[in-house]
């Protein structure tokens, strides 16, 4: 069991505290925001909201673990920018995996929030600070790669290699043996039947590139 400090107060953090003390052994400490967002009465569900910039002299990365399961803005460039300044700062960061989830001794990385209904099945191995919706099909001998965000009800293939800081929409599929290439945007209810280019969005069924750059998308 770790005591857990959480980045951010808004409803990735509101959801992580929920998920954190009733489906695991860890026990939230307080929240971490940076300085000009810490709120007039410096609570948030009841705990302790501290500046980021002093958090190590306040919960001290010996005694303390963070998460930080922050939204997919801006390609999921934000969230790596916080879990690299959270690991800057010595911290560990944990894992959350849904006692709900169903997983095979998967390989998983640091600071991952992995929610109900997720089907991770064998020899498929998990990046760090990675987000896994509810309800996904994460097939065999794959790879999901570093900043990647999976929304809900994304069925992807066996043995599909997913570049870092790439989105799925809800419902979007992914045939097998696909290689999507770094910051792929990939639609909602998108059918991806091949491998994709860096930094470019895919809709349809079969799914096409779109004339606009991912980089475009800020959420």
């Amino acid at each position: 069991m770790s005591k857990v400090v959480i980045f951010g107060i808004k409803d990735f953090a509101e959801l992580a505290h929920y998920y954190l003390a009733g489906d695991s052994r860890h026990e939230v400490v307080g929240f971490a925001v940076n300085a000009k967002f810490v709120p007039f009465d410096a609570t948030f569900r009841g705990l302790p909201v501290v500046p980021f910039e002093d958090v190590e002299s306040i919960y001290p990365p010996d005694e303390h673990s963070f998460f930080a399961p922050m939204s997919p803005r801006n390609m999921n460039r934000d969230r790596e920018l916080v879990f690299c300044a959270i690991k800057q700062k010595g911290y560990r960061c944990i894992s959350y995996v849904s006692s709900r989830a169903t997983t095979c001794d998967n390989e998983i990385g640091e600071n991952c929030f992995i929610l109900e209904d997720n089907t991770l099945q064998p020899f498929t191995k998990i990046g760090n600070n990675v987000v896994l919706w509810s309800g996904n099909h994460i097939g065999h001998h794959g790879v999901i790669r570093d900043h990647v965000t999976f929304t809900s009800h994304v069925v992807m293939s066996g043995h599909c290699n997913i570049g870092p800081y790439s989105f799925f929409g809800v419902n979007s599929t992914l045939r097998d043996g696909v290689e999507i290439a770094e910051g792929t945007f990939v639609a909602m209810a998108s059918a991806v039947m091949a491998s994709t280019d860096p930094w470019s969005v895919y809709k349809g069924n079969p799914a096409q590139k779109s004339k606009y750059p991912s980089t475009d998308i800020k959420f």
